[in-house]
């Protein structure tokens, strides 16, 4: 019991009381303060990269190509309307190879088969044109796969410094109300880490691979940024 009461006489003679019934983040030494500060921002992607394949088959590469030359037509003269507004348009290359199919019987002999496939490739700032351009792709039997990745924000790097800025702005709060619990007042800022933004996967209300298949939501997405800083105690 003694040994208790000089120990608590000590940390008085030092100022070193925390009530025990208070939770704040442990200091790392006289005068500074360690702890974290968290943001986010939270929008929906108003952009898209895709990406549509036009394919044929035929023993005669001749006629695989033009097949897909057919195809490609198609799509461009139904996406006329739109063409001024598809950003970094590519469809120039055309990739050709042979495959073989497996005899169906024994005895005969493997044949083979020219395959010829070209890909449209182009971003749009405007996701009202998401739709109809699908549909004409479905329309032309073009191939193509729509993933939460193709999806994002035109700003997305002005939503990174804007959820970063609240990190610091919550870590400065907190700093100033651990301060506030122990008499003091918050100062300068000794050492800061930053962590990176992370943006969850969003959900996607269909993937339009049918005629009937429309995108009605994209999903929302968060950009979430962390700060671990250490600040004077005044």
């Amino acid at each position: 019991m003694n040994g208790r009461n000089r120990k608590l006489r000590l940390n008085l003679k030092s100022g070193f009381i925390l009530p025990l019934a208070l939770t704040v983040p442990a200091l790392t030494m006289a005068g500074e303060v360690t702890l974290t500060g968290e943001g986010s921002v939270r929008y929906e992607p108003d952009s898209a990269r895709l990406q549509f394949t036009a394919s044929a088959e035929h023993e005669l590469p001749q006629k695989a190509t033009e097949r897909v030359a057919a195809l490609m037509a198609q799509w461009r003269e139904g996406i006329t309307e739109y063409q001024d507004q598809l950003n970094d348009y590519s469809d120039a290359s055309v990739n050709l190879y042979t495959r073989t199919l497996p005899a169906s019987e024994r005895e005969q002999q493997p044949r083979k088969q020219a395959v010829a496939s070209q890909t449209v490739s182009f971003s749009i700032s405007n996701l009202t044109l998401l739709n109809p351009l699908l549909q004409q792709a479905q329309a032309v039997g073009l191939d193509y796969h729509l993933g939460p990745h193709q999806f994002f924000h035109s700003d997305e790097t002005g939503m990174e410094q804007e959820a970063l800025a609240r990190a610091i702005a919550d870590a400065q709060a907190r700093c100033r109300f651990v301060a506030s619990q122990l008499d003091q007042s918050c100062g300068d800022v000794v050492t800061i880490n930053i962590n990176g933004g992370h943006r969850p996967v969003p959900m996607m209300m269909a993937e339009a691979k049918s005629m009937s298949d429309t995108v009605s939501s994209v999903g929302e997405r968060e950009i979430r940024a962390s700060v671990s800083a250490t600040f004077e105690l005044d």
